[in-house]
């Protein structure tokens, strides 16, 4: 994208399914029916669908050729233990694993790192207090150096809470035994869901919730830490917390450092109003932010 300065097949593939994405997971057997319908959206995003399991299956196999070469010290990936054979998985699940992270892995870190640099870059006095943060930290910059600075960290925690990158609710399915809710039966088998969007604007937990405020990071309250969920919770949490972390640690600091008087633009008739949040994974329904220093 960055060569041929426009979006590629593959960026266009992702949005379109990304897009798409809480019809799929909310309504799986309609949207299994309307593959039969002559309708150009949905063939246009069934043949992204396959360019993008093209995609993954070319990775996987890519990887697993640099493994046949280096059976012994291959580059650790989330991929390394599935293709032992104790893990048990096919081929094909495989496939739909590699599906699963490349979706997961890539818009949801760029729409959160987005916000996260239009919601500093239009309050000088965030701005101004976390480039003197980053202004004591030496060269070179590295995540280990940023893990502790309390206001970078809690500048992310407060865009993760107001711009989840998937707020949409994420289906779970209910224990064949059932479970008790708040005093309430959940029938086993059930699918339930819980979306963060809510949970993050609770009036009783985050006061004044719609306003973009690091400091009520300082000293959380048990609450807000349990209504936290922009990488979901339990044994589904997502698998890349820790390493989309250090992507927003790093990629803040070193925006910030140079150019610590950036903010937002009105070049080429840019609005506020483009950054209003659209979609299943939160991204600005203007497909574009603009920073000028």
């Amino acid at each position: 994208m960055l060569e041929i300065g426009k979006k590629n097949q593959y960026s266009l593939d992702m949005e379109r399914l990304i897009s798409l994405q809480p019809f799929r997971t909310t309504f799986p057997v309609l949207v299994q029916i309307a593959r039969y319908l002559p309708v150009p959206i949905i063939k246009n995003t069934a043949n992204s669908e396959e360019r993008l399991k093209i995609y993954a299956i070319q990775s996987v196999d890519r990887y697993k050729k640099i493994i046949s070469q280096n059976p012994t010290g291959p580059k650790p990936t989330l991929f390394t233990k599935l293709f032992d054979e104790k893990s048990g998985m096919s081929y094909s699940e495989i496939i739909q694993e590699a599906q699963g992270y490349i979706v997961a892995g890539s818009d949801t870190t760029a729409v959160t790192l987005t916000y996260l640099t239009y919601a500093v870059c239009r309050d000088s006095r965030v701005r101004e207090k976390l480039v003197a943060e980053l202004a004591d930290i030496p060269e070179p910059v590295t995540d280990k150096s940023l893990r502790d600075l309390p206001y970078l960290n809690q500048i992310i925690n407060e865009t993760l809470r107001l711009y989840t990158a998937v707020p949409f609710g994420l289906p779970r399915l209910v224990p064949s035994e059932g479970a008790q809710f708040n005093g309430y039966h959940v029938p086993g088998g059930i699918t339930v869901s819980t979306q963060a969007y809510s949970l993050h604007r609770d009036h009783a937990i985050f006061p004044d919730p719609d306003k973009f405020n690091p400091e009520r990071w300082e000293n959380p309250t048990k609450e807000m830490k349990d209504a936290s969920l922009p990488f979901g919770g339990g044994s589904r949490i997502c698998l890349g917390i820790h390493l989309a972390r250090m992507e927003l640690r790093l990629a803040t600091a070193l925006f910030f450092r140079a150019l610590p008087n950036a903010r937002p633009s009105t070049k080429e008739g840019m609005t506020a109003s483009e950054m209003e949040m659209q979609s299943f994974l939160m991204a600005p329904q203007g497909h574009r932010c603009i920073i000028e220093t």
